[in-house]
């Protein structure tokens, strides 16, 4: 048996834009005002017309909005005329979801999980997956939800990265052989962290703590002179904490006196990683001119 809908709309009113109930009125100098009568056929008969006059384009929307089939047009009406949900609408209600959710396993679902696996190839095996799906909701899956989740997210992470790096691995080997020369020159500091930085002003003020906010004019740039962001074109600097932005910016900013313009590399590592950022290719080694021009108090 074919698995059908029960439903039950509820079809608001339309306002009468007829003559008015009241009808038009005569008045004279003298005479009391009169309403005059406009009843044309008795209430039982025009409310058996209203009812059907409401019906306009209800099949249409049955059809096109909620995908009815009019050939079981008899169900909607055992519906409507029976709007109590009995136990045999109830297994019919929870029959129509199953039937409606597998579908959106199959046509939704599994195909966008291959795609955040593989752009190319399906790999995810989907009877398994439906076989978990289904346990899950029986109740008898072999694993916890919570293992299950952690289990998920942590592959989910590893293909990402395995796609990522297929897609975007040339930026993190140029920008590692980028910062291996830069790190040959004389004027290039290296830090520990792998960051880099070329004094190009010294300042003589504060250094800012991680958690002091500061403005900053500064630019930013890919390792091929591809200019990013730069608040000199905006003609507006930019304030922030310092330990609002990425890791190579929070450790240079603390280590420059107000007054200094340096200009700092960042591995990718210190910056967007793996992350797609505006302009900024995953894997992006970056370098920024900034000056610090303030401790905002």
């Amino acid at each position: 048996m074919k698995a059908l809908k029960l439903i039950i709309i509820a079809l608001g009113l339309l306002a009468c834009t007829g003559a008015s109930a009241a009808g038009k009125v005569k008045k004279s100098k003298k005479a009391a005002v009169v309403a005059e009568k406009v009843d044309t056929v008795p209430m039982r008969d025009f409310s058996y017309a209203y009812g059907i006059a409401q019906t306009n384009g209800l099949m249409n929307y049955l059809v096109q909005r909620m995908g009815i089939d009019t050939t079981y047009v008899a169900y909607f009406l055992s519906g409507f005329d029976n709007p109590e949900i009995d136990e045999e609408t109830k297994q019919m209600k929870a029959y129509t979801a199953g039937k409606e959710i597998r579908q959106q396993v199959e046509n939704q679902i599994v195909p966008q999980v291959n795609k955040q696996i593989n752009d190319s190839v399906d790999l995810l095996d989907k009877s398994r997956f439906i076989e978990g799906f289904r346990a899950a909701i029986a109740g008898n899956a072999t694993i916890t939800a919570d293992s299950a989740q952690a289990v998920a997210s942590k592959q989910m992470e590893y293909y990402n990265n395995v796609k990522m790096e297929a897609k975007y691995g040339k930026n993190r080997t140029d920008g590692e052989a980028f910062l291996k020369a830069n790190a040959k020159k004389d004027s290039v500091v290296t830090t520990q962290s792998g960051l880099q930085y070329k004094i190009l002003t010294a300042g003589t003020g504060e250094k800012p703590q991680a958690t002091d906010k500061v403005k900053v004019n500064y630019e930013g740039t890919l390792i091929d002179g591809t200019v990013f962001d730069s608040s000199y074109k905006r003609n507006q600097p930019a304030t922030f904490a310092c330990n609002q932005v990425i890791k190579g910016w929070t450790e240079a900013l603390t280590m420059m006196p107000v007054g200094s313009k340096w200009e700092i590399y960042i591995p990718q590592e210190l910056g967007y990683g793996s992350r797609e950022a505006g302009k900024i290719p995953p894997f992006s080694t970056l370098i920024f001119t900034v000056e610090l021009l303030e401790i905002v108090k």
